[in-house]
């Protein structure tokens, strides 16, 4: 597919994360005004809530949009998805004889607070990255053993915190802990020292399910993407891990970008899973290529100094695709209700240029990322550390906007704790 064309010649550039063919969902709100819904387009954002209430957009026979999330489009399900996908773009595709209708309810981009999009309902994240669950197996195991005898069969996770969602631009306070250092006899309570991201995509379900769904089924039941920054506590996490998995390192925040990048906006960037090493059972089985290929990086800024790339991969990279991941959850019969959210894993490359977390780049802390002006184990107070993605098209790109969070200094440990 190549590019749409707008009416707003911003949405034409090349680079432009939002052109006609994204339309991605966002809540937003300007000047103080209460927060509500909007779709990015170029350098704009078209307030769709406001088009709604004026009777120019109709969706299901009652108002979806008077509320500052998403969820109650989903509902609707995918018929009614793609239905405002359409006329949306009836609004704003070059010669569109809505235009004025259009130009009326525009924002500068630039002018708008972003908002979380979605309620969230549940969150679910997974460990599906095969380079990524090599390297830390390596890590701590040794590369013969690095993958769990379960790993190539299913795709592993755990139900985390939906309160602790939090959307771009949030900033996230180091946490307090149980550590066990290396040789201690006994844990002591205190700041995480070795506080870390990971590279994420999410995918945002916008149906509801009662009982097991196929691959297929939960394809369909998916409403749109997100980028996902899971923030790890990792010697929280070395000392309270076993024998249950992840709990308090992995409470602290999870950052999402500010747009759902809606499903059919990706449609012509799917990319096959990779070869499988042992063939899956047929419940997990693809009927077609259900990941998408998004170029992703993560920068580091210091507090003060300039921002430095740390790594770069693609989201193509996944063992297991959302829907895959979405199927298994479901087999237990766990109901799947609007506005759950599933992250990846962690999403590295084969490459160690392309490790989407520093605990791999750093490998442990044993080798040290170098930034302009420093190195980098872990991140430090006064980081801000911003996840980038976008699906490059033939004169076009589908972006998701900055997925970004800056680490503010462990809270005060109160007398009671020491």
């Amino acid at each position: 597919m190549t590019l749409l064309r707008s009416w707003i010649d911003s949405a034409n550039a090349p680079d432009c994360a939002f052109p006609l063919n994204n339309l991605p969902c966002g809540v937003f709100s300007v000047q103080g005004d209460s927060p509500r819904c909007g779709v990015a387009i170029g350098d704009f954002i078209l307030d769709v809530s406001a088009l709604e209430e004026e009777g120019l957009l109709q969706l299901g026979g009652h108002p979806v949009l008077d509320v500052p999330f998403w969820n109650e489009l989903m509902e609707l399900g995918p018929d009614a998805w793609a239905d405002f996908r359409a006329q949306v773009a009836a609004f704003l595709n070059e010669g569109s004889p809505k235009r004025a209708l259009a130009e009326d309810h525009l924002m500068p981009l630039a002018d708008a607070v972003l908002h979380m999009p979605f309620l969230v309902s549940e969150y679910t994240d997974f460990y599906a990255g095969r380079h990524h669950a090599f390297n830390v197996g390596s890590m701590f195991r040794d590369p013969e053993n690095a993958l769990p005898p379960n790993w190539l069969h299913i795709p592993i996770g755990y139900n985390g915190r939906a309160s602790s969602v939090v959307v771009s631009g949030t900033d996230v306070r180091r946490p307090l802990g149980q550590l066990k250092p290396p040789g201690a006899d006994v844990p002591h309570f205190g700041p995480s020292k070795r506080f870390d991201f990971e590279l994420e995509m999410g995918a945002v379900v916008g149906q509801a399910s009662e009982g097991m769904v196929s691959v297929e089924q939960a394809e369909a039941m998916i409403f749109g993407y997100v980028l996902l920054n899971d923030w790890s506590a990792r010697d929280i996490q070395a000392w309270e891990y076993q024998p249950l998995g992840p709990f308090q390192a992995k409470a602290t925040a999870t950052t999402i970008s500010p747009w759902i990048v809606m499903a059919a906006a990706l449609q012509p960037f799917r990319v096959a899973t990779p070869p499988r090493e042992v063939p899956l059972l047929p419940y997990l089985t693809e009927p077609r290529p259900m990941l998408y290929d998004v170029q992703l990086e993560v920068a580091l800024q210091p507090e003060g100094g300039p921002e430095t790339v740390l790594t770069r991969t693609r989201y193509g990279e996944m063992y297991y695709s959302a829907p895959q991941q979405l199927c298994h959850h479901t087999t237990s019969g766990c109901p799947m209700n609007v506005g759950d959210l599933l992250g990846s894993g962690t999403i590295s490359g084969p490459g160690k240029a392309e490790r989407g977390s520093l605990l791999e780049l750093s490998w442990g802390g044993k080798e040290p990322v170098a930034i302009t002006g420093g190195s980098r184990s872990f991140i430090e107070d006064g980081d801000t550390v911003t996840l980038r993605g976008h699906a490059q098209g033939d004169g076009y790109r589908i972006g998701f906007g900055d997925c970004a969070g800056r680490l503010l200094p462990a809270p005060a440990l109160p007398d009671w704790a020491r």
